[in-house]
C-alpha cells in the first residue's frame, strides 16, 4: 500500500455532518496486473495509471471542499465480497483515519451496500464510493429546478438500493389494515415505497422538461439555428471555451464539474452567419449510468445537435484514456464518436505545452486528414479563429446558398424567408427585393417550389 500525503486544505463542506471535521481519507483500491497464461500481464482496471486515477478521485472530494488529509493507494490481487479490502489493508487504513482525524473515506471504486456498511463499522467513519461522491458533487453544483430534478432522481435510484445501510429503524412495522389486519408493512418496505413514489413524479416533471425543450429546438429549427454542441471529460476547458467563442459568462474554473447546468449562448461565424452553442455536463470515467439516464433530458441538446464539438485537455497524461470514456458515454447516448462529418476534434491547453509537445501534436494531427483535429488554447485564444472557420464549414455543407427575386409589396413572403432560411443579403432592383439566403437542404424544396429562383450562389 502506497500513502501519499496531501497537506492542502479547503474549507468545511455543508454537507458534513454536525461536529464533523470535513477531513477525508481518499482510497484507491485498485486491482494489481495480472499475468497470463502465455506469461503477458494484462490490467485488471482502466487503461489510465492507478496514480492518475487517484488523483482524479482526490480532485473529486476537493470538488466539494473536502479537506483531503491522505491520498492512499492500495493495491489488491482481488476484491473480498465484505470489505472489498483485505483484512489487513483495513486495518492500516483505520490507523491512517486515526491519526489524521478522518471522518469520511473515498473509496475510488463501486461498492456493494454490504461492503460499504462493513467499512463504515470497521473505520468509525462515513464511506462513500465513486458514484457516491460523484452524486454528492452533483447536488452540489446543480443550480437550476432541472438540474435539481435529474440529481435528485439518480440520488433516490442509487439510495434505494441502499436503504438496508441508511436508516436504523427498519425493525419497525405499521400497523395492519383490511379485515385480517396483520403485521403490516416494515419500516424500509415503506421507504421504499415512498421513494419509488418520488421517483416516479421526478420522472413525469422531466418528462415536461423534456417537451419544452423539443419546442424551443422546433423553435430553432423554424429560425433556423443550427446547434453547436461542446461535449469532453469534466476540466478539459469546455466552459473556458464556450466564453470565448460567446463571449459570455459561464462560469469557468480549474476544478472537476465547476458547471453542471447546460447553456446556450448565440455563436457568431466569421462572415456574420449564426448558429447556437450549448454548454454541456462534462464526462468522466465511470460515470454512474444512473446520472446518465437521469440527465437524458439535458444531454438530448447533444443528441440533437448538428455539430459536436468534442473538447480534450491535451496537456493530460492520461488523456487518449479520457477520449475513451468521453466515447463510450456518446455511444450510450446513441451518438457515433467517429463520425467524421459529426464530430469535431479540439485539442485544448496547447499553451501548456512546451515547443517539443507542439511540434508532436502538429506529427500527431497531420496524420489524421480524415478526422480533422483543432489545437487550440481557450485562455490565450489561440487556435479558435481556425475552430470557427472549420464549424462555419461544417455548417455550410448541408446548406445551399440563393438568391431568390420577391415582389417588394410581398410582405408575408419576406417574412417567411426570415422564419425559415438564413438571410445574408438583401438590395432593392426596380419594384423587388432580391434576397440572398441559405436554407437547410431538408427545407430546399419547399423554398424553391414558393419562389422563383435567380441564380443559384453556391
Amino acid at each position: 500500500m502506497e500513502l501519499r500525503p496531501d497537506s492542502r486544505s479547503n474549507d468545511r463542506p455543508d454537507s458534513i455532518a454536525e461536529g464533523a471535521t470535513g477531513r477525508v481519507v481518499v482510497v484507491g483500491p485498485y486491482l494489481k496486473l495480472r499475468s497470463g497464461g502465455d506469461g503477458s500481464s494484462a490490467p485488471a482496471a482502466a487503461s489510465r495509471s492507478m496514480a492518475a486515477r487517484l488523483d482524479e478521485a482526490a480532485g473529486l472530494a476537493r470538488a466539494i471542499d473536502l479537506d483531503v488529509q491522505a491520498q492512499v493507494l492500495a493495491q489488491i490481487g482481488q476484491i473480498r465480497p465484505a470489505t472489498y479490502l483485505g483484512k489487513g489493508k483495513v486495518e492500516e487504513i483505520d490507523g491512517l483515519i486515526r491519526a489524521g482525524g478522518a471522518d469520511l473515506v473515498v473509496m475510488d471504486c463501486a461498492l456493494s451496500p454490504v461492503q460499504q456498511r462493513n467499512l463504515e463499522k470497521a473505520w468509525g467513519a462515513k464511506v462513500l464510493d465513486r458514484t457516491g461522491l460523484i452524486l454528492e458533487i452533483f447536488g452540489r453544483r446543480a443550480k437550476t429546478k432541472e438540474g435539481a430534478l435529474q440529481v435528485e432522481l439518480a440520488h433516490l435510484n442509487y439510495q434505494r438500493s441502499r436503504l438496508v445501510r441508511s436508516w436504523t429503524h427498519l425493525e419497525r412495522q405499521r400497523g395492519g389494515f383490511g379485515f385480517l389486519g396483520g403485521p403490516g408493512e416494515t419500516q424500509i418496505e415503506a421507504d421504499r415505497r415512498m421513494i419509488g413514489e418520488r421517483i416516479v413524479r421526478i420522472e413525469n416533471e422531466l418528462k415536461k422538461v423534456q417537451a419544452t425543450r423539443r419546442l424551443h429546438r422546433a423553435g430553432r429549427k423554424r429560425v433556423p439555428y443550427r446547434v453547436v454542441a461542446l461535449v469532453g471529460y469534466t476540466n478539459a476547458g469546455k466552459s473556458t471555451l464556450f466564453n470565448r467563442l460567446t463571449r459570455a459568462q459561464v462560469q469557468a474554473a480549474d476544478m472537476l464539474f465547476a458547471t453542471l447546468d447546460p447553456t446556450l449562448r448565440a455563436l457568431t461565424l466569421p462572415h456574420g452567419g449564426k448558429a447556437m452553442l450549448s454548454d454541456t455536463v462534462g464526462f468522466i470515467s465511470d460515470l454512474p449510468t444512473t446520472l446518465v439516464a437521469a440527465f437524458r433530458a439535458t444531454l438530448e441538446e447533444v443528441v440533437e445537435a448538428d455539430i459536436i464539438v468534442h473538447v480534450r485537455d491535451i496537456s493530460q497524461e492520461d488523456a487518449d484514456a479520457q477520449l475513451d470514456d468521453v466515447e463510450n458515454v456518446l455511444r450510450q447516448l446513441g451518438i457515433d464518436p467517429q463520425s467524421g462529418e459529426r464530430m469535431i476534434e479540439v485539442w485544448n491547453k496547447i499553451d501548456r505545452l512546451d515547443a517539443e509537445g507542439r511540434a508532436q501534436l502538429a506529427r500527431i494531427a497531420g496524420r489524421r486528414a480524415d478526422h480533422p483535429i483543432v489545437p487550440v488554447s481557450a485562455q490565450t485564444g489561440e487556435g479558435v479563429e481556425e475552430l470557427l472557420a472549420i464549424i462555419e464549414a461544417r455548417l455550410a455543407k448541408a446548406t445551399t446558398t440563393l438568391e431568390l427575386s420577391v415582389d417588394s409589396s410581398d410582405g408575408a413572403g419576406l417574412s417567411w424567408l426570415h422564419r425559415h432560411t438564413e438571410v445574408l443579403d438583401r438590395r432593392a432592383e426596380k419594384g423587388v427585393m432580391v434576397m440572398t439566403v441559405r436554407v437547410d437542404d431538408a427545407r430546399l424544396d419547399s423554398v424553391l417550389k414558393k419562389f422563383k429562383t435567380g441564380n443559384e450562389a453556391s
